[in-house]
């Protein structure tokens, strides 16, 4: 890439495929790690655009349209719960979907800390064709701000007129974000693709907007 070395990030797990996405039909179903999240998110702003309450029965997760209802079964102890798909994360690798407090301690999570899971879709959002959304590509976290900037400033200059590029600080650190002008999916893997080649230590996921 142009403008000097990126940042060195933690190294994928080329076994896990962050970028999974769920078939779109209702008895579609998905594996992996749950986390959960509490506070100092309660209260906050969550990428639906509602405020987050822990205490609720809800869930993020990267791809999944907003507004989708899953049942996750916590693969060890057998516990389920059914939640609604209104955040976007989690952004740590290798790992599936982000619980609310209350859905993590319903399926034994919130003791266990992480856990494998079972992710059933149940009933679609509003947007279920998962051909179609809005998607767009993040990149990071990164624990010193400048990186992020260094990074923005190139993928500007690379995607000047193909996508909007904007740096934001998230809860690790800062993101750089990538927003095709098409908003389509196929150019945000695209992109996706093209920055895991040109840096193949990048963590770059493709995250659903809508």
């Amino acid at each position: 890439m142009h403008g000097g070395p990126m940042p060195s990030y933690a190294i994928p797990d080329p076994n896990v495929d962050d970028n999974a996405i769920a078939s779109g039909r209702v008895e579609s179903t998905e594996t992996g790690i749950a986390s959960w999240y509490g506070p100092p998110y309660h209260n906050r702003q969550a990428a639906n655009g509602q405020v987050y309450d822990q205490n609720a029965m809800t869930a993020a997760h990267r791809t999944l349209p907003m507004g989708t209802l899953v049942r996750v079964t916590n693969l060890t102890t057998q516990q389920t719960a059914t939640v609604r798909i209104t955040d976007r994360g989690p952004f740590v690798h290798g790992r599936l979907i982000d619980l609310s407090l209350a859905a993590a301690k319903v399926t034994g999570v919130y003791r266990m800390g992480l856990a494998k899971v079972r992710v059933d879709v149940l009933e679609q959002g509003a947007s279920a064709d998962l051909g179609g959304g809005k998607w767009c590509v993040q990149v990071g976290a990164f624990l010193d701000k400048n990186n992020a900037l260094r990074l923005q400033s190139d993928l500007q200059r690379r995607y000047a007129t193909s996508a909007k590029v904007i740096e934001f600080v998230g809860p690790t650190g800062s993101w750089v974000r990538i927003n095709p002008l098409s908003a389509s999916r196929a150019q945000a893997s695209q992109i996706a693709q093209s920055i895991r080649a040109a840096e193949p230590d990048a963590v770059a996921y493709l995250v659903r907007l809508d």
